[in-house]
């Protein structure tokens, strides 16, 4: 690590998405910070600074300075602090990670993919605004679509946002903690090889 105020060469930032507050911890919509905290907690990492409209805690792994961040901004807002937190400490793009759920995969299953558009994800959309550009790493995490095939758009929508925002079920609760290590598992491999690598393992 720099010197307090010095930029860090090649730090990577691995961010998890999702609401602040203890009423959103168990929503479907917060599996990116789940996700992270597990991370963190695998390999002592603490959430002890406040900067930058974020939670993050700093470390080593595989030789890589890593940061790890909760924003804590709304979902929707998200870019705000990635942003603040890539300039903060001179991030390339393609040494950003966010980890997010996913409406159009299965629940559990994830998918690495470097680029592309948000896919209609708020959190992902307002990254690539803030940061004007996409090339970063997405973990995503499938959470499944609730059936809206007899649903008007509007309906169609209400039904989506109360979907994220509850709480997985007890059997929903079982494919996701099978699938958070292996996010971390996936995160090391990134670190450790490369993105080709992981996604070749992961996907």
């Amino acid at each position: 690590m720099g010197k307090e105020g010095e930029f860090i060469i090649n730090m990577k930032l691995i961010v998890g998405l999702g609401n602040p507050g203890r009423g959103y911890a168990r929503n479907r919509h917060n599996i990116g910070f789940m996700c992270v905290s597990h991370f963190a907690r695998v390999h002592g990492i603490k959430f002890d600074k406040k900067q930058c409209n974020a939670r993050t805690g700093t470390g080593k792994l595989n030789g890589e300075e890593v940061i790890l961040a909760r924003p804590q901004t709304w979902m929707n807002f998200s870019g705000e602090s990635v942003d603040l937190l890539v300039r903060k400490f001179a991030v390339n793009l393609n040494d950003l990670i966010v980890i997010h759920d996913d409406l159009d995969l299965p629940l559990g299953k994830i998918r690495l993919r470097c680029g592309g558009s948000s896919g209609g994800h708020k959190g992902i959309n307002s990254i690539i605004k803030h940061l004007g550009g996409r090339d970063f790493c997405r973990i995503k995490v499938g959470i499944d679509r609730p059936d809206t095939t007899d649903c008007s758009a509007r309906e169609k929508e209400a039904d989506i946002i109360n979907y994220v925002l509850a709480d997985f079920t007890a059997e929903e609760g079982k494919i996701i903690s099978s699938a958070i290590p292996e996010v971390s598992q996936a995160i090391c491999c990134l670190l450790s090889e490369d993105l080709t690598a992981a996604m070749n393992k992961y996907n």
